[in-house]
């Protein structure tokens, strides 16, 4: 059996805690399903994630002092279960960090990927300081973390962030294949390599999304914070003093 998680905050799919935990909730289930040897990881809208949403003044952004969704985001690296992600469009800051959750990523040419932390004037979060590095290297990541710059889906397969590349009308079923194509093997098997491949996997992310949040709570009190948020509510360039 294949487990479908799905997202349904359309078009443009933003998270806060509360998805967060739902997505982990319904990971832990499958993950205790003994008949479900694969998940796909989609959603429904225009976009995969654009992240959170930082236009609304009542969610500036903040992950809490506490880091209550950066442990929700490590309970996602905790599931046993191999993950696909299908990725109809653009994933953005923390929607790319979800997306890097996956053990592969399925992607339509629509699809956009950017770590535009930077561009807000915060530190990166959601473990992509740890998870994009591994998956592309040191040099790439660095590029897309210096600049916040946004990547197209044929450069992302060239990197390596997508592994597959395939039609907006075909992605969901090439997803599903591939996560048949896992649970056609022995499941112990598949089980076990995986933990082998992700060994410490969960727990990087736990250190480094502690590191990655005090960094963040240093930097949502300055004034490069508030004029990235309002250069982008304002899709300009920002204006930064570096204060």
């Amino acid at each position: 059996m294949i487990g479908l998680v799905e997202i349904r905050r359309g078009p443009n799919n933003f998270f806060d805690l509360g998805l967060i935990e739902a997505i982990a909730d319904a990971f832990a289930l499958l993950a205790e399903d003994r008949t479900c040897r694969a998940i796909v990881l989609a959603s429904h809208g225009k976009a995969f994630c654009a992240g959170a949403d930082f236009s609304r003044s009542a969610g500036t952004g903040r992950q809490g002092s506490d880091g209550d969704l950066y442990r929700a985001a490590v309970r996602l690296f905790e599931c046993p279960k191999p993950i696909i992600a299908a990725v109809q469009g653009p994933a953005i800051g923390g929607g790319l960090g979800l997306a890097l959750v996956a053990d592969f990523r399925v992607a339509a040419p629509e699809a956009r990927f950017a770590a535009n932390f930077v561009k807000l004037g915060i530190h990166p979060g959601f473990g992509i300081t740890a998870t994009l590095p591994r998956l592309i290297g040191e040099q790439r990541a660095g590029l897309m973390l210096y600049t916040g710059r946004r990547i197209k889906a044929e450069e992302a397969s060239a990197s390596g962030l997508v592994d597959f590349l395939v039609p907006q009308d075909q992605l969901r079923g090439s997803a599903l294949a591939l996560a048949s194509e896992i649970a056609e093997a022995a499941p112990l098997a598949v089980l076990a390599t995986r933990a082998t491949i992700r060994k410490g996997l969960a727990e990087l992310v736990r250190a480094q999304t502690d590191h990655e949040l005090a960094e963040q709570n240093k930097l949502f009190a300055t004034t490069d914070y508030r004029e990235g948020i309002r250069a982008v509510a304002e899709r300009r360039p920002g204006r930064f003093s570096g204060a």
